[in-house]
């Protein structure tokens, strides 16, 4: 049975959709105010792996991903500090809907280069603030908020379950220290320090709508409950986000989308940890940021920073050395020469030799792989269930039959994994120019014309072709 780990609840437990098979999935996008750093996209693969595998489990998921483009303060957790968008704006000297356009594009080139698939939907907050201001509307009516010079405040004490995700609570110590970090302006219109913004006012924002309480813009928490219950309804199944999105962002998802509509909001809350950089958390304020066009222009392909991102369990904190994006990159490697062996095998190799208990090997790796997957994504356990195989298969002489199957296998869990080259890559009409460059390469080899033979590979390898000098003769690849 799939099992997730609850952040809500604190354990794993049997995930159990509330109209299986349908599964309604929500995932915390971007703030589209600067360029996604690969701490980011550690987020968003796991997205990717969890969609994938789900799909691969046979659920009918529709996903849907926000984009924040207004309304995401600096001091979040206190409603104070500039947007961070009109920060960019001003620092880029463009206004915030081409800061938004902008960086929009920029996160799109990276999912399609980590070869992450697109989410159902992509709604803007900008595109939905009437949704936001028909919520607002019925918190106050049912005192879940009030209004304080065009300023709304969602009233934390109005909700009994305010604190059950993240344990941050309106009692004692915590109020005392929150008092001390507001100013004293918004603390001065606020019934209690934990009190969130819905609606602000304020004159000097640029991106400002219409509403009952004045001229102003949404709180950033409102944005994703509003969106989410657009497209998904009033109940989630899964709400992916990064970990320090616990509080206060889902926290007062949670408490305004409950009291909003009288029922639970997520069934099943997924935090992926923190990619760190040198020891600290990767993050755009402090400046500490690495883009997957970097290590792209390092050497690495996208694969190998997907594998990378994927290949440590989304719990678990990562840090970030190339020592280890090397490591993850040969055992990619190691990958994809077994795949390609493979193909070669199914295709060229005998048909007159049995090879007993490769059926079972590949069944016991199938299982193996889906335990692991079922038990909360547990991807470094699915890997090592691949690489078992791997080995084993690799002392044995295998039929083409065998190979086919075992390939059949790989390209199979890939549709979870998301890291071998598209199947029909060698079909490609530029496959007989590679073909008749890698023969003549071979050919200067032979006739010991060796400067020849190494421009024929490195002008192929500067195309992203790959020879590979094997035992059992010469093949290519595109890396």
């Amino acid at each position: 049975m799939l099992r997730f780990h609850n952040s809500l609840t604190r354990q794993t437990e049997p995930f159990e959709p509330l109209e299986a098979p349908k599964v309604r999935v929500y995932n915390c996008g971007p703030t589209v105010y600067s360029s996604p750093h690969i701490g980011n996209y550690r987020a968003y693969v796991f997205t990717d792996l969890l969609r994938r595998y789900l799909d691969y489990r046979g659920y009918d998921v529709i996903q849907v991903m926000n984009l924040t483009d207004v309304g995401h303060l600096r001091d979040e957790e206190n409603d104070g500090g500039e947007d961070r968008m009109e920060q960019a704006a001003r620092k880029e000297k463009l206004d915030p809907w081409k800061i938004a356009e902008k960086y929009t594009q920029e996160f799109f080139a990276g999912l399609e280069l980590l070869n992450i698939r697109p989410a159902h939907e992509y709604p803007r907050a900008t595109d939905h603030i009437a949704e936001m201001i028909e919520i607002v509307e019925r918190l106050i009516a049912d005192d879940h908020a009030y209004v304080v010079d065009g300023d709304v405040f969602f009233d934390v004490q109005s909700f009994d379950g305010y604190g059950k995700l993240s344990g941050n609570t309106t009692d004692g110590e915590l109020i005392e220290g929150a008092s001390e970090r507001v100013s004293d302006a918004v603390m001065a219109k606020k019934r209690n320090p934990r009190d969130f913004a819905l609606w602000k006012t304020d004159a000097q924002h640029i991106m400002q709508w219409d509403s009952p309480w004045g001229r102003g813009f949404p709180g950033w928490h409102i944005e994703c409950s509003a969106m989410s219950r657009k497209y998904l309804g009033d109940t989630l199944d899964i709400h992916t986000g990064g970990v320090d999105n616990k509080f206060p962002h889902h926290e007062c998802e949670i408490a305004q989308s409950e009291a909003f509509s009288g029922r639970t909001f997520v069934r099943t809350w997924l935090h992926v940890s923190h990619l760190n950089l040198s020891g600290e958390k990767m993050s755009k304020s402090e400046g500490n940021v690495l883009l997957p066009e970097h290590l792209v222009e390092d050497g690495f392909t996208p694969a190998e920073i997907r594998y990378y991102l994927l290949s440590v369990h989304y719990r678990q904190p990562m840090t970030f050395s190339r020592d280890n994006l090397k490591a993850s990159a040969n055992a990619l490697d190691r990958i994809l020469n077994f795949v390609d062996a493979l193909a070669h095998r199914a295709e060229h190799g005998p048909n007159d030799i049995t090879s007993v208990g490769v059926m079972e090997l590949i069944d016991e790796a199938r299982a193996r792989f889906v335990a692991a997957f079922d038990d909360d994504l547990n991807s470094s356990l699915g890997l090592a269930a691949l690489f078992d195989l791997m080995t084993a298969l690799n002392q044995r002489e295998l039929s083409s039959h065998d190979a086919a199957t075992a390939l059949h296998f790989c390209r199979e869990i890939d549709q979870v994994l998301g890291v071998l080259p598209a199947a029909d890559d060698a079909a490609n009409d530029a496959d007989t120019d590679i073909d008749a460059r890698v023969a003549a390469r071979q050919a200067a080899r032979e006739a010991k014309d060796f400067a020849e033979a190494d421009r024929l590979r490195d002008e192929l390898l500067a195309e992203g072709i790959e020879i590979l000098d094997l035992k059992d003769g010469v093949r290519w690849r595109r890396k």
